[in-house]
């Protein structure tokens, strides 16, 4: 993406979510100017910390006694719970000289869990505050660290590439000399060098689909960005394959809320799925009936309507399961489903004798 995408994309996330996006650009494409950038669009209060100047002590603050409990001043770039929205912008996160300074700032650059506050060491931020990093790729044209897979795992990746009508209406703007605008308009290729494809280990993981579904739940990408920025936390392969998935209504399994909300409208596309689309549509009820297991009359008897028209060795299996969540339990064994589950309990019996 380029940097007016970038803006968008972190406008985006600052706004709706508490990730940390993180902007991985060469040098001189623009990170830092456009993140300023975003945060005046969004009338957010700009503070930079670049971190290859900084030390623990700038981080977690000074040490200091209150008779034998050891205290830790506050920084002076930490803005408390009442001053004005601000984003931090983390500058420079590669570039921390010692791996103290790294190991501070990882805690600080970790979205909050729920009910918690963002913090750093014993600091904490309040959440109308943000978070976003940028960095250099680690491609070997740069004196960088090169980032764990962990701190990766925490972060929303935004890679940002050199892009000339970008820079031409930037400039335009900015009202660069013409002889300068005039000149790159016929030579691009003078405009900046790519170093190495900015290769960074992003794989999927547990945190990261979470991540997709805070982003899928509450932030609106322009469709051409939305890949880029899954690949930019599960990688490119998992994004493309969800991004297929998205695109493909007619091979999605119906899911659990279908099943026990809407069964006569899905009653015949639950029918004829395949096993393997059969099985995603288990695992979703099973899920959410392990979860949340109270089920209305209706809800129960769609449940068993749809347990009928499984396959007989998928419907001994999926009973087989609900028998272990007691509420579900105590709802499949009345005697109006006998005629839909006593032969699947039966079997189930002769397996445990």
């Amino acid at each position: 993406m380029n940097v007016e995408q970038m803006k968008i994309v972190v406008k985006e996330i600052l706004s709706r979510t508490d990730l940390t996006p993180c902007v991985v650009g060469h040098r001189g494409v623009g990170k830092s100017a456009g993140i300023l950038q975003a945060c005046r669009e969004l009338d957010r209060r700009y503070v930079s910390l670049r971190l290859g100047q900084m030390e623990v002590g700038d981080l977690v603050g000074i040490p200091f006694r209150i008779g034998d409990v050891m205290q830790w001043s506050r920084p002076s770039w930490l803005p408390g719970d009442e001053d004005a929205p601000t984003v931090i912008h983390c500058d420079e996160l590669n570039r921390a000289q010692q791996e103290d300074t790294l190991q501070a700032i990882f805690q600080f650059v970790e979205p909050p869990g729920e009910g918690m506050l963002r913090a750093i060491h014993t600091h904490t931020l309040s959440r109308r505050h943000k978070v976003v990093v940028s960095i250099n790729p680690p491609d070997g044209s740069y004196q960088v660290a090169t980032l764990d897979r962990a701190l990766i795992d925490r972060m929303v990746m935004l890679f940002v590439e050199t892009d000339y009508q970008c820079w031409a209406r930037y400039a335009q703007k900015r009202e660069f000399a013409g002889e300068v605008r005039q000149f790159l308009a016929g030579n691009h290729g003078f405009l900046a060098k790519q170093g190495m494809p900015m290769e960074m280990q992003v794989e999927p993981s547990e945190r990261a689909w979470e991540m997709v579904s805070v982003l899928k739940k509450n932030c609106r990408f322009p469709a051409d960005l939305e890949m880029e920025v899954y690949s930019g936390i599960v990688g490119k392969e998992a994004a493309i394959a969800f991004m297929r998935w998205l695109s493909d209504r007619k091979g999605r399994p119906v899911t659990a809320d279908e099943v026990l909300n809407d069964w006569p409208n899905v009653a015949g596309r639950a029918e004829a799925q395949r096993d393997d689309v059969q099985a995603a549509t288990i695992n979703d009820l099973s899920a959410l009936l392990q979860v949340a297991p109270g089920l209305s009359e209706e809800q129960e008897d769609n449940l068993v309507s749809y347990i009928a028209v499984l396959p007989r060795d998928l419907r001994f299996g999926f009973v087989k399961s609900l028998l272990k969540i007691p509420e579900v339990a105590l709802l499949l064994v009345k005697d109006k489903h006998d005629a839909v589950i006593f032969d699947a309990m039966q079997a189930i019996s002769e397996q445990a004798g």
